[in-house]
């Protein structure tokens, strides 16, 4: 994987506070050893904002958030922008963090980046994932071991795990971008900035509100749902798991062959 400035930065943080493990510390700890305002109550539209003053910088995070994991990410990409923007902008916003997780050369990046390896350290999410068949279920296993988001979990095994994925992310009934891992090479379907495919589990949720409860969640598909294909589609057993965030009217699809 590319050193990129966000897992550096996050790297020389955990260095320098003496930190090996991802349970080794809170967000919060690290957030106050900076003497940064932590603050939390309802945001409107926005999931953490952080505002720097000429002396003081203060992050508010959004009391609304359900999930711990989604929680320590926003807290996790707010201090990511303390620690390599706070020269750069005054007041930033954050909504839908992981939209724009690949926009490479962009703030959001680098602060997901570098939320990414101080939640889930590239050593230990390796060691984590070793062995283990891709699933669903892994996906959530990951989320709770390094007690994070469910979407970050599964843009950081796109990054580092054994299995081949694709993810596809859909906003309000478009797909803005697709991502492979670099050993799954499949053809696409035209299909940026349009309807996802009418038999695809993201549609069933555009269309009629559809979330398949857990033992569920990997529904099977036919690969020509999402690519382009010859004769063989159905030859090969591919699936397609759908996180859902009805929040942001937002569905992130990982497609993979068994």
């Amino acid at each position: 994987m590319p050193i990129n400035k966000g897992a550096v930065t996050a790297r020389r943080m955990l260095s320098e506070f003496g930190i090996e493990k991802p349970d080794d510390f809170s967000i919060e700890e690290l957030i106050h050893a900076r003497d940064i305002i932590l603050e939390e109550k309802k945001i409107s539209n926005s999931d953490g904002r952080i505002v720097f003053g000429k002396s003081k910088t203060k992050i508010t995070i959004n009391s609304d958030i359900k999930y711990l994991g989604r929680r320590r990410f926003t807290l996790a990409h707010e201090l990511g922008h303390f620690a390599m923007h706070h020269n750069v902008d005054t007041h930033l916003e954050d909504n839908a963090l992981t939209l724009d997780y690949f926009k490479n050369g962009g703030q959001e990046y680098e602060a997901n980046q570098f939320a990414t390896e101080l939640l889930m350290p590239s050593k230990y999410f390796v060691e984590y994932t070793q062995g283990k068949p891709f699933s669903p279920d892994l996906l959530r296993n990951i989320a709770d071991h390094f007690q994070t988001s469910i979407t970050s979990a599964a843009f950081r095994y796109l990054e580092l795990g054994q299995h081949p994925i694709f993810l596809f992310y859909c906003k309000d009934k478009r797909v803005i971008y697709w991502k492979n891992s670099e050993n799954f090479y499949r053809k696409v379907k035209d299909i940026t900035k349009l309807h996802p495919p009418e038999d695809s589990v993201a549609m069933e949720f555009f269309n009629d509100g559809t979330i398949y409860k857990k033992e569920g969640s990997a529904q099977s598909i036919y690969k020509s749902t999402w690519f382009e294909t010859g004769s063989d589609d159905e030859l090969d057993e591919y699936f397609e798991y759908a996180i859902v965030t009805k929040d942001y009217n937002t569905v992130l699809s990982i497609i993979w062959e068994r």
